[in-house]
Parts: structure tokens; sequence; C-alpha cells
């Protein structure tokens, strides 16, 4: 999604305009999207909530699955449309993203040079007689709110990891006429969260992290979602390929 990030610079980005987004075919070939937990009750309406292992940090990262395979949106269509009513986040942000600086808990504002949004005839400007316009100012909220909610779902997810509550899925799926697996990546374990002592099982509850563990549990059923999506999908290319 991202290609060519740089921090966001008045003198070499004071001619500068970013688009409005009106299609998401930048994110047409990530199969998954990473998700803060407080997004964790919206998304699990639609989409399966699953960690994956980052071992070089030595932490784990919640996601939502977008398809079956990588490469593939399976919620974004050939006219560039979100099918479904809540886009994560992190897409949403798209061209701006955060970036660590030298200094601890500090952080700057980037932006993808090469994406189609950024302009220099088309949309808002983002710097007037050199100062920021509300554009910044706006993305400079957001950015700072999603960067406060991470901090939190790094806090949740290393307290899942330091407490055994995370295990890995293995489940098998049908995909049109083979039968798929489903790996890699991490749950909770329902078994072993019913299996707490009364003081852990109260210490989740003072920490809210009940609801976002509850939602990632009932998110897996929007597995079946993906596999009628991809259905669909595969049929749709038979079709026009029939036509052709």
């Amino acid at each position: 999604m991202f290609e060519k990030v740089v921090p966001v610079n008045k003198e070499r980005h004071a001619n500068k305009r970013i688009k409005e987004i009106t299609g998401f075919g930048f994110a047409s070939r990530f199969h998954i999207a990473y998700v803060t937990m407080h997004e964790f009750a919206r998304a699990a309406a639609i989409y399966p909530i699953v960690f994956l292992e980052d071992k070089e940090k030595d932490e784990f990262r919640p996601v939502v699955l977008l398809g079956l395979d990588a490469g593939s949106n399976l919620f974004v269509g050939a006219d560039g449309k979100w099918d479904a009513s809540y886009v994560p986040a992190i897409i949403r942000r798209y061209p701006f993203a955060l970036a660590g600086t030298d200094k601890e808990g500090q952080f700057t504002i980037c932006i993808d040079e090469a994406s189609e949004l950024v302009s220099d005839t088309e949309g808002a400007p983002l710097f007037e007689n050199g100062e920021p316009t509300q554009v910044i100012e706006n993305v400079k909220r957001y950015l700072s709110e999603l960067q406060q909610m991470d901090a939190v779902t790094r806090d949740f997810a290393k307290f899942l990891a330091a407490n055994n509550m995370l295990t890995p899925l293995n489940m098998r799926v049908r995909e049109n006429t083979r039968v798929k697996n489903i790996a890699g990546c991490y749950v909770i374990n329902e078994e072993r969260l019913n299996n707490l002592s009364d003081e852990r099982f109260l210490e989740i509850r003072a920490k809210r992290y009940l609801p976002a563990i509850y939602a990632q549990l009932i998110s897996l059923a929007q597995i079946e979602r993906l596999v009628t999506l991809n259905d669909k999908r595969t049929e749709e290319a038979k079709a026009k390929a029939t036509i052709q």
C-alpha cells in the first residue's frame, strides 16, 4: 500500500494537494489489515480478527482477514468500491502515516508521494503561504488518536501473550471444489479464558479488555463470509471468461 513514504515538509510539499478518497483500488491486493482493539466491535461484524506474530519485535498484532489468499482483497470490487460498512482505520488514513523519530514518544507525519491521491493540481492544499492547512491539522489529530489506540492495543496483545491466552488457528474451509487450510495466525483460546482464576478475570475486566476478547472470538464466524465472497468472485471471473 505504501511505496514512497517521506516526512511531510513545507518546502518539499508546498504545492502538493490531497484528493478525496473515492475508491480503494490501492488496497485491492491486501488480504490483511491491522486494526486496533477499539475497532474490534465494528470489525467483528464483517471480518475475522486474528493475531499475527512478529518474531523480530517479539509481539503479536491483531489484523482483520480481507481475503483467503495473499494479494486478494475480497472487499474491494473492480470499481474500487469497498463492499462493507466499515473500513479499517489504517486504510482510511492513507496516504498518511506516522513514523518514529530519534526522540522516544515523538512521531512525525509522513506521506506516500507515490499515491494517486497526491496531486499538484487537484484536491485540498497541504500548505498555504508556507503554513499547514486544515488538512494537516486534521491528519495530525487523526493520526495522534490512532497512535494512542495503537499503544493500548500493544499492551492488550502483550497481556494475552503473557497469560498464554493465544493459540494457533488451524481451520479447514471449503474453497470452491477444494479444501483450504487457514493457518499461520493466532486466536484467543476460549477454554483458557473460561479457566482463568477469578482474580485474573477481574483484572481483565478492570483493564476493559473483555469486549475486545469476545469480539475477537465472535468474529471467527466471518470466515464463512470470506468463503462466500471468494466463491462469488470465482464464479464472476468464470462467467466473464466465458463471455469473452
